[in-house]
């Protein structure tokens, strides 16, 4: 277990990771007006580029599904879907594996490595996108999400958009011409509006507490002092970072790890054809093992069912939680982590028995009372508070 520290006036010990993921501010590209005029292209160009793309509804097949449909701003950019517990394609009645999380704050996760005792960072659940712009092209080709055949089907539908132009004004007039620049220019759009304050406002009653311009209730502040003490929450999610002179706290390590989450018998990937899902209802997600990176390092048998570790900012709003959707609600999230050992018979068997965290999970002691604390501390670090 990595060493962790909190800065501030709460004396416990949290790492924060910050990382920095700002793109350059400008770049220049050659336009094709009559004189060949080279012209300078702003990053809020890119940026209204890659929103328009964002939350496009005709880039899938069949149309109807954007990349804000599963990560809506409304949903703290996860799946507003809160009927499901893992997340609808583009083809009705399709369901991929896992629910879609959050993306608000992803910027600030480091492009996936191995740190000597275990794997940190990258995009998705299990890392396999070293970045933003990587995992930008994973849903558009999956067939349990957007549903498009190939990358020039899906390139094809950005030429028809009303903001081609706009598009060939930013990346060049014959940008069309390769698909796979094609594809890379969208990712790169697409992670240009992602690294935005539109994703990552730091804006919730939290910070402003943080600042001096809120004050929490009696319950919110006990849920705060357990969430560094008894709790433990703060040893995965980590607060820190009082003088906001770096990143405000960012509520996870980016890590990895095995909570020991149950099986979701209502997980309808498991009632899914074969040529989807050819295990059936025996499937078993094996989380980070799946990661092709953690595939050639031959570090399968200690990733067996971890999970990254997410924000906890904008919790209140993803549900259902965990990686299948088990739980509906922050209530459940809480009291499977203080009794999923003291009480076993309540929750399950672990989905995946290897490499469960025993260190800061399952006893601890909370009463009822404590665990409605720390859910409404969590109900805190929603963004758009106002006084």
């Amino acid at each position: 277990m990595k060493q962790r520290f909190i800065i501030g006036t709460l004396s416990v010990i949290a790492l924060c990771i910050v990382v920095g993921c700002q793109s350059d501010a400008t770049s220049d590209t050659n336009t094709t007006t009559t004189t060949a005029q080279e012209e300078k292209i702003t990053e809020a160009e890119k940026i209204a580029l890659g929103k328009a793309i964002f939350f496009d509804t005709n880039l899938s097949d069949p149309v109807g599904q954007s990349c804000a449909s599963c990560h809506s701003p409304e949903a703290g950019f996860a799946n507003p879907d809160h009927t499901n517990p893992t997340s609808e394609g583009a083809v009705v009645g399709l369901f991929a594996d896992r629910n879609a999380p959050t993306i608000a704050y992803s910027q600030y996760s480091p492009e996936f490595y191995y740190d000597g005792t275990g794997y940190v960072g990258g995009e998705f659940l299990d890392g396999r996108a070293s970045t933003l712009e990587i995992q930008a092209g994973g849903p558009p080709l999956n067939p349990l999400e957007m549903h498009n055949a190939s990358k020039e089907s899906y390139s094809s539908k950005i030429a028809q958009a009303a903001y081609a132009g706009e598009f060939k004004r930013i990346y060049g007039q014959t940008i069309f011409a390769d698909a796979n620049k094609t594809y890379a220019a969208i990712g790169d759009a697409l992670a240009t509006y992602e690294r935005t304050s539109q994703l990552s406002a730091f804006s919730s009653k939290f910070d402003a507490f943080q600042k001096g311009d809120a004050n929490l209730t009696a319950q919110e502040k006990l849920g705060l002092d357990l969430f560094v003490g008894k709790g433990k929450c703060f040893v995965c999610h980590p607060v820190a970072n009082e003088d906001l002179t770096t990143v405000p706290a960012l509520f996870t390590e980016y890590d990895y790890e095995n909570i020991g989450v149950p099986k979701n018998p209502n997980n309808k990937f498991y009632t899914l054809p074969s040529e989807y899902n050819p295990d059936g209802e025996n499937f078993i997600d094996t989380g980070l093992a799946r990661n092709p990176k953690v595939i050639a390092d031959g570090r399968v048998a200690q990733s067996r069912g971890k999970f990254k570790t997410p924000t906890l900012r904008n919790v209140e709003l993803t549900g259902p939680y965990m990686h299948n959707g088990v739980f509906t609600t922050l209530k459940q999230v809480v009291s499977f982590y203080n009794t999923r050992d003291s009480d076993p018979a309540r929750w399950g068997a672990p989905e995946v028995a290897d490499n469960v965290n025993k260190d800061f999970i399952g006893d601890l002691n909370l009463t009822n009372e404590e665990e409605d604390a720390l859910v409404a501390f969590l109900m805190t670090l929603t963004d758009g508070y106002s006084h």
